[in-house]
C-alpha cells in the first residue's frame, strides 16, 4: 500500500491537518508521499519535512496561485495516478469536502468522509467513521483499487519527527477553469479556527444577544481558545458562520469544549461529540448537553462566567 498525501496550503501556509495526516501515514507504517499543489509552493518541505515526510513533490503551475476546485482535482488525480498511490489522504475541511469527491470521481475511487479513526488491517485499511449525526459510529472498508479518505482535523495530533525531505518539482497543465477562488474574506485578523483549535469555547441563544458576547471572547482568550457559536447564535445574527459549530457548521474535536449557553440541540452535538472533555453551563438541569458533558454547571453562566475570568486573571 502507498499513500499519498495533500497538503492543505492558504497562503503559503500549510494547514495543521496536513501534519496530522502526515503522523497517521507514519503510524499505519507504510510508504507516503506528500503532493503539493499551486504556484511557488517550492518553500514549504522544511515544515513537511519537520513533520516526518521523507517525499514531497510539487505540483507547479502560475494559474494555480488560487485554488479551483476541478483544476486541482484534476491535477490531484493525475498526481495519484502517476505516483502509484492506492490511497489519496487529505483532511476533511471546507477543501477536502470540496476537493475529495472530485478527485475521487475523476479515479473512480470509493471514498470516506470525516474519519475519525483510520487502522491498517492486514493489506485493507479499516475506517471508523460517526453517521446519522454521530450517533452511531460505522467501522467500513473501502473496495475500490484507489481509495479516498478525509480525516476530521483534531483527532490524531500532529507529532515532529524530523526527516529530511527529497524533493521533485514537476511543472504541470492547469486544466480549463469552471471555477477559481478570487478572494477568501477572513474574519478578525489572528482568529483562531475552531476546526484546528485545541480548545473552543461556544456560546448559545442561553448568551441573550451579542452585547454579552465579550464574556465568551474574555474566557477564550484566558484559555487561548478559539471562539464557537450555536446554529440559534449564528442565525439571529449574533456571530459570523465561520464560528457555528454542528451539523450545518463546523465538526470540532478539541481537547476541551466549553459550552456556554447552549442547551445540547442534536444538530449541535453532531459537530462537538468527539471533543475529549466537554464543560456544559447552562441553569437548565434538563438540558441535553449535560446527557454529553464530561462536567456540568448549572448556574446562570451570568454569575459564573465572569467569576471564572476572574479566577483565570488573579
Amino acid at each position: 500500500m502507498k499513500i499519498l498525501i495533500y497538503a492543505e496550503h492558504r497562503e503559503g501556509a500549510l494547514r495543521k491537518i496536513t501534519f496530522e495526516n502526515i503522523t497517521l501515514a507514519k503510524q499505519l507504517g507504510v510508504p507516503f508521499e506528500v503532493a503539493v499543489i499551486g504556484s511557488e509552493v517550492g518553500n514549504l518541505q522544511e515544515e513537511l519535512g519537520k513533520y516526518g515526510a521523507e517525499k514531497v513533490v510539487f505540483y507547479q503551475n502560475a494559474d494555480l496561485a488560487t485554488y479551483s476546485p476541478d483544476a486541482y482535482a484534476a491535477v490531484l488525480a493525475e498526481a495519484v495516478k502517476k505516483q502509484g498511490a492506492d490511497v489519496l489522504l487529505m483532511g476533511a475541511t471546507s477543501t477536502g469536502k470540496d476537493l475529495g469527491p472530485r478527485a475521487a470521481s475523476l479515479l473512480n475511487a470509493a471514498m470516506a468522509t470525516d474519519c475519525t479513526k483510520v487502522e491498517l488491517d492486514g493489506d485493507d485499511l479499516k475506517i471508523t467513521r460517526p453517521m446519522y449525526a454521530g450517533k452511531v459510529l460505522a467501522n467500513i472498508r473501502l473496495s475500490s483499487a484507489v481509495k479516498v479518505v478525509t480525516v476530521r482535523p483534531n483527532v490524531y495530533s500532529a507529532a515532529e519527527a524530523p526527516a529530511t525531505a527529497a524533493v521533485d518539482t514537476e511543472s504541470v497543465d492547469a486544466p480549463g477553469f469552471k471555477a477559481m477562488v478570487k478572494e477568501i474574506v477572513s474574519g478578525a485578523q489572528g482568529k483562531l479556527d475552531v476546526t484546528e483549535a485545541d480548545i473552543i469555547v461556544s456560546g448559545g441563544r442561553g448568551m441573550k444577544g451579542p452585547e454579552n458576547w465579550h464574556l465568551i471572547e474574555g474566557l477564550a482568550e484566558l484559555l487561548g481558545a478559539a471562539t464557537g457559536a450555536s446554529r440559534a447564535a449564528v442565525d439571529a445574527g449574533w456571530r459570523p458562520h465561520d464560528e457555528q459549530v454542528g451539523q450545518t457548521g463546523k465538526t470540532v474535536s478539541p481537547s476541551l469544549y466549553v459550552a456556554v449557553g447552549i442547551s445540547g440541540a442534536i444538530q449541535h452535538l453532531a459537530g462537538m461529540s468527539s471533543s475529549k472533555y466537554i464543560v456544559a453551563i447552562n441553569k437548565d438541569p434538563d438540558a441535553p448537553i449535560f446527557k454529553l458533558a464530561d462536567y456540568g454547571i448549572v448556574a446562570d453562566l451570568f454569575d459564573v462566567v465572569p467569576r471564572m475570568i476572574e479566577e483565570l486573571k488573579a
